[in-house]
């Protein structure tokens, strides 16, 4: 897959005397992008003084092998493609891999990534590194760490789902809502250390990692507001934030054993108090043994 012509002068003005790579990196390096993917620009420097950021422009998109055949039409309809240009230190390079939270997310897009200019094979040690990345106990304990502390920061949005659910309040369900489908698919893909392909795929990676029959799939479907099997494919509010709050006790019962102590007290009373606030029918469904049929 060929870049536009248009990046070419971008390319060139990055090359500065601190610059000791670009590399590309996303969908149009894996070769699967689309009319409306973005180019991923990934410019490394050689030292920490510089700020790492990401900025984003539109280019005008060229005519040729950039598409394929299916989506000329959407090219001459677009004609421009987002550039996001990010500028990564020495210091960020490392916490791709120490950071169970970066790592996770970084991993194989670099092992995917293509170099588009790598005089001193900076980047080529980059990808040598993820290639031979291992995610070991120590990083586990860190992502446990971090799960617990997550758990907490999402104790306000179950709060705010109780409350919302007591009020018939919008507002407070659609606050809730996020921390109990992205934020606790967050937290599991910390605990069991889900790599992703792209941002696009966390929830088929976690899904498949987790297991789709379990119990804590189907919540975290219904927490998202998708249709399971052959169930009804529009759920209301009021249904999604009650997955997501089920989704709270199931994720809290799966990892209580590895989360922090400090944080189990409060994670628990919480749980506590969704289990006596929802009704009988939700609080069997929140504590029944795990099964493809026992999804809230």
């Amino acid at each position: 897959m060929d870049l536009p012509e248009e990046l070419s002068p971008f390319l060139e003005k990055w090359k500065t005397e601190h610059t000791v790579a670009l590399a590309l990196l996303g969908s149009y390096a894996r070769g699967d992008a689309g009319p409306h993917s973005d180019l991923d620009i990934v410019r490394l420097v050689d030292d920490d003084k510089h700020e790492a950021d990401a900025r984003s422009f539109l280019i005008g998109a060229s005519e040729g092998s950039t598409w394929r055949k299916e989506d000329a039409r959407a090219l001459q309809e677009t004609r421009k493609l987002l550039v996001v240009h990010s500028t990564v230190t020495p210091s960020q390079v490392e916490s791709w891999f120490s950071e169970p939270g970066q790592a996770i997310n970084i991993i194989v897009g670099l092992r995917d990534g293509r170099a588009l200019w790598d005089p001193d094979g900076i980047f080529a040690a980059i990808q040598l590194r993820a290639e031979e990345f291992v995610w070991t106990p120590a990083l586990q304990d860190k992502a446990d760490q971090l799960a617990g502390k997550e758990l907490v920061g999402w104790i306000e949005e179950a709060h705010k789902g109780l409350e919302g659910l007591r009020r018939n309040d919008t507002g407070r369900m659609l606050n809730a809502r996020f921390g109990l489908s992205w934020g606790l698919a967050w937290v599991m893909r910390l605990h069991r250390g889900v790599f992703v392909t792209s941002d696009n795929t966390f929830f088929s990676d976690l899904i498949c990692a987790i297991g789709p029959e379990t119990r804590w799939a189907g919540l975290l479907y219904r927490a998202f507001g998708i249709a399971v099997r052959g169930e009804d494919d529009s759920f209301s509010i009021r249904e999604e934030v009650t997955s997501g709050l089920l989704l709270y006790c199931e994720t809290f019962s799966l990892l209580k054993d590895v989360l922090p102590r400090d944080d189990v007290a409060l994670i628990e009373a919480t749980v506590t108090r969704i289990r006596r606030e929802l009704d009988g029918e939700r609080l069997t469904a929140c504590e029944a043994p795990v099964g493809p049929t026992n999804w809230g």
